[in-house]
């Protein structure tokens, strides 16, 4: 059973309201709208929303859940869009980003409006509860982008500061996706806690999963791409491999890392060290770690087909190759 099973008739109301949630009559920004609409990816998100509301009540999740899926998403594009601003990315999802297309101006501008469409839904609809979370959610986001930027000048990111970066980067999200699945199926505060809890550590799985993915991941020269390293981004199977490493090859992988990232036999030499110090198979470890964290916190939910399949989504993030 895939984990979208019990949420179709969602999942497809889904992508039939969320267009509707951000329509206006200014033209360039029409386009630019479906545009972003159109680069569609996995609705991991909206897909949290539903299954953790739809353990806590029979029948089609509710109105409320649906807008809370709508909030999240929103937030979660506005905040893709500002990312391919601050990284100067040109591409997104296999295609041009939005501030490829129409410049950073723009870029910034139609994040915004996003922004202040994910405010004025919940306020219409009084939906208070879910605004804060995902309020939260965007605070901390923001936070761990510029935790990020400033430990990345420097290359000195130990695990602990790892961890609190992809906690607010991404995990947080993920937490809030489910708060607000439990918060609109009209749970106490405990069980809100509780999804909060699983959704947070479901997200740091998913991750550390996305680091070892550049080393798995192989472009055309059948050798991984070492994307995150180009990119000079610090990740676990880097950061652990560092604290293993001897004085003379840490200092090689930093000089790669500060000066090398463009040169492929030295990408290829790094990557080979990190796994020759044990970089992976640690991350793996980890990852494990909190894949066990997210089913203990997956226990207080009622027993059901949502359950089983946020059970099914927790081995998902382990084994998934994009």
């Amino acid at each position: 059973m895939s984990f979208r099973t019990p949420i179709q008739a969602e999942l497809k109301r889904f992508d039939e309201d969320f267009p509707k949630a951000f329509s206006t009559k200014v033209p360039l920004m029409d386009l630019v709208l479906r545009y972003a609409v159109k680069q569609k990816g996995k609705r991991l998100r909206p897909a949290l929303v539903f299954l953790t509301a739809k353990s806590f009540s029979s029948g089609e999740a509710s109105p409320r859940a649906q807008r809370g899926a709508v909030l999240v998403e929103l937030m979660h594009t506005a905040t893709l869009i500002h990312d391919d601003v601050v990284d100067d990315a040109n591409t997104r999802r296999g295609a041009f980003s939005i501030s490829a297309l129409w410049k950073n101006k723009i870029a910034v501008l139609v994040g915004d409006y996003m922004l202040s469409r994910v405010l004025l839904l919940a306020v219409e609809n009084e939906d208070h509860d879910l605004l804060k979370l995902v309020s939260r959610a965007v605070k901390e986001v923001s936070e761990g982008e510029l935790l990020q930027i400033e430990k990345a000048r420097r290359l000195d990111i130990t695990e602990e500061v790892y961890d609190a970066i992809i906690e607010k980067k991404t995990a947080s999200l993920m937490a809030a996706c489910c708060a607000v699945g439990a918060a609109a199926s009209d749970q106490g505060a405990e069980q809100i806690a509780n999804a909060h809890a699983f959704g947070l550590a479901l997200g740091m799985a998913f991750q550390i999963q996305d680091d070892l993915l550049d080393y798995h991941a192989f472009g055309t020269s059948g050798k991984p791409t070492g994307i995150d390293v180009k990119e000079q981004k610090m990740t676990l199977p880097l950061i652990h491999a560092l604290s293993a490493a001897s004085s003379s090859d840490k200092k090689t992988l930093m000089r790669i890392v500060k000066n090398k990232k463009d040169d492929p036999q030295s990408i290829q030499w790094l990557m080979e060290k990190v796994r020759e110090l044990g970089g992976m198979d640690y991350a793996q470890k980890r990852m494990a770690e909190w894949q066990a964290v997210a089913r203990t916190h997956l226990q207080t939910f009622p027993e059901g087909p949502a359950r089983q399949a946020l059970d099914e989504l927790v081995d998902y993030m382990g084994n998934r190759v994009a």
